[in-house]
């Protein structure tokens, strides 16, 4: 049998996580449980447990142990023909049958199939805690079929039917429970379900009168100089009562710096809060008064060519007036390169935008003509002449010469 590869990734972070549920105090009862019945010691620790029971003799040798060992009126009907004879081949397959045969006689004895391992787990030791907790489930169903012989695990739990009567079930009518507030208890005996508990039958009687008159911190004390004679709740702490008769008087005409200071240049002769601060009132004298028709760089400066002229804010800048006269008219039937020019082969005779450019109606023999002919530097016309020569000469020449 090949071996599997190694878990990689999300399923390695799953098996280390199986692993980490790993008790060692559970190991240590199904191993001393497997050395009392039969005799085998299984290791201590996960890999040594791993290797005695891989082979799945001992969990059939244990599970004969306790199927033998349980009263007959006890035992399940289904494990009366039970094989649990095992295979000491070291094949692979005859190996899991072992466990194979272990987990059917576990089932068919009463452990349900929520709590059994898969042969895989404990063959490729996947999932060691799981092989522990079925163990321990086994002496848990053995201890319910009364076997004789020790056990492991934990008490089985019996199925307790109680039947009540009527007298007894009516009994709790007048019972309040804890989440409504029993009333079992002295301070609610007697209470019903929805009977109110008032406040205010609490005694009071050792209250100080004297605390009638004080005020908490939370609401202001009176107890100190700025509230001392306040006797209620609610009075009002004025502020007018505070005495300024120190104060300054030259520093009424003073404005602090948070509200805008006037012991400075540009707020002096300011004497009260909230007095207006004109910006026109800058003095601007200075001023070049031939600057006034100059249009910053921000909003597009007039001193320069194309702006020239413009004397106020907000003007609009004409295109148009750009003058053109200067513009070559043979240049208008050109198409530029972006647009695909028409001033090569394939373009030649374009005149306006837009038209196809048919690619099946270049010549091959056109293109070398054109070349040759911007080669020589000719004209078309000069080069039409100079062709119709070429070919009189060579009809000259392909003449027969007579002697």
């Amino acid at each position: 049998m090949a071996d599997r590869v190694k878990p990689m990734g999300m399923d390695r972070a799953l098996i280390s996580k199986m692993g980490a549920k790993y008790d060692s105090g559970l190991e240590y009862e199904v191993r001393g449980w497997i050395k009392a019945l039969i005799g085998e010691d299984i290791g201590e620790g996960p890999s040594n447990v791993e290797k005695s029971l891989r082979d799945g003799v001992i969990l059939c040798t244990l599970m004969k142990k306790v199927i033998d060992g349980t009263p007959s009126e006890s035992l399940p009907a289904a494990c009366a023909k039970t094989d649990l004879k095992p295979s000491p081949s070291e094949l692979p397959f005859k190996q899991m049958e072992n466990i194979e045969k272990f987990l059917k006689a576990a089932h068919k004895y009463g452990v349900p199939n929520t709590s059994l391992f898969q042969t895989v787990e404990l063959y490729e030791a996947r999932n060691l805690p799981m092989v522990l907790a079925t163990i321990s489930h086994v002496g848990t169903e053995a201890q319910r079929h009364n076997y004789q012989g020790p056990t492991i695990g934990s008490k089985p739990t019996e199925k307790h039917n109680v039947n009540f009567s009527y007298e007894q079930l009516k009994q709790s009518h007048g019972s309040i429970g804890l989440q409504s507030g029993t009333n079992k208890f002295a301070t609610q005996k007697g209470m019903r379900i929805g009977s109110i508990r008032h406040i205010s039958d609490i005694r009071a009687d050792d209250l100080l009168k004297e605390g009638n008159t004080l005020l908490t911190l939370q609401a202001g004390t009176n107890k100190f100089a700025s509230q001392k004679g306040m006797t209620g709740f609610g009075a009002v702490r004025h502020i007018a009562d505070i005495r300024a008769d120190e104060f300054d008087k030259d520093g009424e005409n003073v404005i602090t710096l948070q509200a805008g200071t006037n012991k400075f240049a540009s707020q002096k002769g300011m004497t009260g809060f909230g007095a207006v601060r004109h910006v026109s009132d800058i003095r601007a004298d200075d001023f070049d008064p031939n600057t006034q028709s100059h249009i910053g760089l921000q909003a597009g400066s007039n001193q320069f060519a194309s702006q020239k002229g413009m004397t106020g804010f907000g003007a609009v800048r004409h295109i148009c007036d750009i003058r053109a006269d200067d513009l070559d008219r043979e240049a208008q039937a050109e198409i530029p390169l972006q647009y695909g020019t028409n001033r090569g082969a394939s373009q030649k005779g374009m005149t306006s935008f837009g038209s196809q450019r048919h690619i099946a109606d270049i010549k091959v023999s056109d293109l070398a003509e054109d070349m040759k002919r911007q080669d020589l530097n000719m004209t078309p016309k000069e080069y039409q002449a100079f062709r119709q020569q070429m070919e009189a000469t060579e009809q000259k020449n392909e003449e027969p010469q007579y002697e």
